[in-house]
């Protein structure tokens, strides 16, 4: 007999999902903030990088206590709650899941009692190495409440406190058991610390606020939302530490090539955020003056697709000439989880977020920019509200290569088969969508992109040339699909 864990609905967006947002922020002894309310002002910021849970823990005097659920920041969270959760060092999380489905139990951060103290995480990020870590935990007589890779991080950094005399120590100790993409929040009674990935996957910034508040987030809008002042960046691999007011840094010692995400500047990242040293902004214009070079149409407007594609587009429209024009309008009020009207009337689900303003495009050749395709089914429908609305043409440019690999270090990349780019030419995915033309933007360009970036980047679900070894296929559901019931009574 088996228990089969039901399944979220999907959404009826065609997109790659976002990541998880992490913060952080510890203030000097005796120096009394409202580190709950910061944290949540931080954690509005950075809602688009993960729409289906929220959570904070706050330290007040050595006790941790945390608040989570799934929803938005804005519903997890009220006053009442913030109220109630005093103290001067915090972390807070939100999550879109990469690992394991979504339930409370998968919220972020995860608070634990151990017999060294208290513990509280929170991570950006997917471990390729995380079943085996979880086997071997369960196998030492572990319990795992969620299905997420965060809890097995969680245990492996108890199981390394105990064996060494500092919480910073077990970090770096566990830096050298798990392997893949991690930017994350560590809180202890009296410390806060910040960790990156040797290979620097996911973002993570350093930030002061008040000149004695360090802070740590997933991207500077968070910084920029409190007032703080960006210091720099955490670099791969390193370590920092927060007491009593004070940081200080350390490497885990594990040297390699940095390998940035690239998909960070394309899509995830907020345009106003600086990551690694290069603006989002720039780089998503950058990568629409290569479209415009790499595939030129003649035609009369450029639309961007809301809200990533839009700065493609103007760039896009300042190198080629063409006029830049607001040719679809977003509908802000509706969440990512909106309830679908029935699987016979996704079209309707399209209409609902994204309708054409038919002013701006009726009788012209438009050429709509957008970030990705990953199933493509969004896509032909945003170009049929295009011809609905009278556009003579539309040529659709895509900021980014071809999807054809499935992505292991956070991104929910849908496995090969469901990538509309798998064994198939641009010329059979144009008559799919139903496009007059289409270009993808070049594996080259895409490289060079994210100018002024300090790091070197992982493009693989472009490439296929994945930074470190990885399993044949990526299962997000992987500790929830088939849980066998003992045969026995015990």
């Amino acid at each position: 007999m088996k228990y089969r864990i039901l399944r979220k609905s999907s959404t009826p967006f065609d997109k790659v999902h976002e990541e998880c947002g992490v913060f952080g922020i510890a203030a000097p002894e005796g120096k009394e903030i409202s580190a709950a309310h910061d944290a949540y002002t931080a954690l509005f910021a950075l809602q688009h990088r993960g729409q289906e849970a929220a959570g904070i823990a706050v330290n007040k005097n050595g006790v941790i206590h945390c608040h989570k659920d799934v929803g938005l920041v804005s519903a997890v969270f009220n006053q009442e709650i913030l109220d109630n959760m005093p103290g001067s060092m915090a972390i807070g999380h939100v999550r879109y899941s990469t690992t394991g489905d979504t339930r409370r139990e998968n919220a972020q951060p995860i608070s634990i009692t151990h017999v060294k103290g208290n513990l509280a995480v929170a991570h950006n990020g997917n471990l390729v190495n995380a079943g085996e870590l979880r086997r071997e935990i369960e196998l030492d007589g572990g319990i795992f409440r969620s299905s997420n890779d965060t809890e097995v991080l969680v245990y492996t950094i108890v199981k390394e406190r105990l064996k060494c005399g500092s919480i910073e120590e077990a970090v770096m100790n566990t830096m050298h058991r798990i392997e893949g993409a991690y930017s994350l929040v560590v809180m202890s009674p009296r410390k806060l610390i910040a960790a990156r990935d040797p290979h620097g996957f996911r973002p993570l910034c350093i930030g002061l606020l008040d000149n004695d508040c360090y802070i740590f987030a997933s991207e500077t809008c968070a910084l920029d939302a409190l007032g703080a002042k960006f210091i720099r960046d955490v670099e791969p691999g390193e370590v920092c530490v927060v007491e009593n007011g004070e940081l200080r840094s350390m490497h885990c010692g594990i040297e390699c090539k940095s390998s940035a995400c690239v998909f960070e500047y394309i899509y995830f990242a907020r345009p106003d955020s600086i990551i690694d040293g290069a603006s989002v902004e720039l780089a998503r214009q950058e990568a629409g003056k290569y479209l415009s070079i790499e595939h030129p149409v003649g035609a009369d407007v450029v639309i961007g697709v809301p809200d990533s594609g839009i700065p493609a587009a103007i760039g896009y429209a300042k190198f080629s000439g063409i006029p830049y024009g607001v040719g679809l309008i977003k509908n802000r009020y509706i969440a990512r989880t909106f309830i679908q009207p029935g699987q016979d009337k996704r079209e309707r689900s399209v209409r609902l977020k994204l309708n054409a303003l038919r002013t701006a495009i009726e009788g012209k050749r438009v050429i709509m920019v957008d970030d990705s395709i990953v199933r493509g089914t969004t896509c032909g429908r945003l170009v049929k509200l295009l011809r609905d609305a009278g556009a003579a043409e539309v040529h659709m440019r895509i900021s980014a290569p071809p999807f054809r690999h499935p992505c292991f270090f956070g991104t929910d990349i849908p496995e090969r088969n469901q990538l509309l780019a798998h064994n198939r030419t641009v010329e059979e995915m144009r008559e799919i969508i139903g496009v007059d033309s289409l270009g993808f933007l070049s594996l080259e360009a895409c490289r060079k992109i994210a100018v002024g970036c300090k790091l070197g980047f992982c493009d693989a679900c472009f490439s296929g040339e994945y930074p470190i070894p990885v399993p044949e296929q990526v299962n997000k559901n992987m500790f929830e699909t088939e849980i066998p019931l003992p045969s026995n009574k015990d």
